[in-house]
């Protein structure tokens, strides 16, 4: 696995997202980002072994700058309102990255098991922001509502790739019409509190309870 201390960790995650957005990540290889980065490949090696540990690398990263923000947990406000703030607030942290994830979702058809990877990274962060809104996430239950959600990130992702707008009102739309269809099948799974909610409210993560 990757040092996510290391110093150079960061340079060299942005230098292989560059040369996804422009070549494509199906040509962007190891030795490619060592170039770019300017650093050896051995360097490349000892914290990326794989270019999916350079995917996984991407994804925590996302993680962090999403929970670092804290979450509300306001008894107005429905697991479900939070759920949308959380999906709203990763695709603002990956919005910089927008032009490499466009080429990289072309690219699984052809690398199934990097596409087996990234889906193993995406259900690990759909778990942490059920478990950021006060969802459990564990055991049978837990698993099905982390599929659950991660079918809502992907709709939500692929509409946000199309949605050049500034308020990104496409994007809202679709997540709130998933989040509200989801409810409406789940029943428990999220509680309706009448519409989107409001973001950019936080508070201490610790505090979250860990059921519904």
């Amino acid at each position: 696995m990757t040092t996510e201390d290391t110093p150079c960790d960061d340079t060299l995650l942005k230098a292989a997202l560059r040369g996804a957005a422009l070549q494509g990540w199906t040509r962007a290889s190891l030795s490619a980002i060592a170039a770019d980065a300017g650093v050896s490949l051995a360097e490349v090696l000892r914290q990326y072994p794989t270019r999916a540990h350079v995917l996984w690398a991407w994804g925590r990263a996302i993680d962090r700058a999403v929970l670092a923000q804290g979450v509300t947990l306001d008894e107005r406000e429905s697991v479900r309102d939070r759920l949308f703030d959380l999906l709203m607030r990763r695709l603002d942290a990956l919005a910089p990255d927008k032009e490499a994830l466009r080429a990289l979702l072309p690219t699984f058809g052809f690398d199934p098991w990097m596409a087996g990877a990234v889906a193993m990274g995406v259900s690990r962060s759909m778990a942490l922001t059920l478990e950021a809104a006060g969802v459990g996430a564990s055991g049978p239950a837990g698993h099905l509502k982390v599929k659950g959600l991660v079918l809502i990130y992907s709709h939500g992702v692929r509409v946000w790739l199309d949605d050049d707008s500034p308020d990104m009102a496409r994007t809202m739309a679709a997540l709130d019409k998933a989040l509200d269809r989801a409810d409406a099948l789940a029943g428990s799974l999220f509680a309706r509190s009448g519409g989107a909610c409001c973001r950019g409210k936080s508070t201490d993560l610790a505090a979250a309870p860990e059921g519904v």
